[in-house]
């Protein structure tokens, strides 16, 4: 069975019979795991076990594990510093910062695919502009050059781990004061001050990036809807002016910020028209349901879905050994330990 558009969420930290039935929808294409699935690594390792059981090809597993205050995952893994802290050190020394945030990433990688994970939603790309705090010190920096230099740094550290990765907000929601989880956030600059955020994706782009996740922010001066629902942020942008061709992700549809539409189905579609490939409804089984019973397309409207499928399942360079992960992780502490 293909897998399918929709990513959701699983209720706790063992599949129950109505997980089970969501996840053997054809519908379904992945998970995104929770603070609320994870206890420990073995226990772990089996609910992803239990979840790729289910389907052929598996269903693709992923997390928002940024690093910070933001991490899903915290007993047992390395704490990764926030993208902050690493551009403050890159602020003390360019080098060390750097460097540190090319093994950060790489840490966070091979742990993830120790666990059976097959990406997170990272980098964050982000601008931080002074206004954000949802995105705060999820923000490398608010220089652009920052941001796309770390960003670049960050996406070479999970290579070397053997991760694809999706980085987000695009087009940047680091210019709105609004948190999308709670509200619709309005961006009223003009494009030509919008540019320089998407500075950090064309960099990306260029190395191969494989998705990008859509911020639910609209941006008046150039398009009435948000990004997520938006053909010429997607469509016109994104893959023809930028040139990606990899996958796009909505950011959860549950989100307030999409709350302007009140069919969850309905924003599905939309996200679909304007250019998503998958979408993601978590926390809540019910919509998932009423999504999965309602939704029906033509055989052939997801495709393309099972060749770009390819660019996010993970190519692993060879189990690393044990001791390298500790030899990296020392080496990370030395360059956070001269943070002043």
């Amino acid at each position: 069975m293909p897998l399918g558009p929709i990513f959701v969420s699983v209720e706790g930290k063992t599949l129950t019979p109505g997980d089970q039935k969501i996840l053997s929808h054809d519908l379904v294409g992945g998970v995104v795991l929770f603070s609320r699935n994870y206890e420990n690594k073995d226990q772990l390792r089996l609910l992803i076990k239990s979840i790729k059981s289910l389907r052929s090809p598996d269903l693709l597993i992923s997390v928002d594990q940024e690093g910070g205050r933001i991490q899903r995952f915290i007993s047992g893994f390395y704490p990764i510093p926030s993208m902050r802290s690493l551009g403050n050190l890159y602020d003390q020394s360019c080098k060390d910062g750097m460097q540190a945030t090319c093994i950060a990433a790489e840490i966070l990688g091979l742990e993830l695919l120790e666990v059976g994970v097959d990406f997170s939603f990272v980098p964050v790309l982000d601008i931080d502009h002074g206004v954000s705090e949802v995105i705060g010190s999820r923000s490398f920096h608010s220089d652009p050059k920052v941001v796309d230099c770390l960003g670049e740094q960050f996406y070479e550290g999970l290579q070397k781990a053997g991760m694809n990765c999706v980085a987000k907000h695009f087009p940047g929601h680091g210019g709105v004061r609004e948190d999308s989880h709670q509200k619709t956030p309005v961006d009223n600059r003009e494009m030509n001050a919008i540019i320089e955020d998407l500075q950090p994706y064309k960099t990306l782009i260029k190395k191969g990036l494989s998705g990008i996740m859509t911020a639910h922010v609209r941006y008046p001066l150039v398009d009435d809807q948000i990004a997520t629902f938006s053909h010429y942020w997607l469509r016109e942008c994104l893959q023809k002016q930028l040139h990606f061709n990899g996958i796009i992700f909505s950011d959860d549809l549950m989100m307030k910020g999409t709350d302007f539409i009140t069919s969850i189905p309905k924003k599905a579609l939309l996200s679909f028209a304007a250019g998503c490939d998958f979408v993601l409804i978590c926390n809540s089984p019910e919509t998932v349901n009423q999504c999965l019973s309602e939704l029906h397309f033509a055989k052939d409207k997801f495709a393309n879905l099972e060749r770009k499928i390819q660019h996010l399942i993970p190519f692993h360079q060879g189990q690393r050994q044990a001791k390298y992960l500790q030899e990296i992780k020392t080496k990370l502490n030395r360059l956070l330990d001269s943070l002043k």
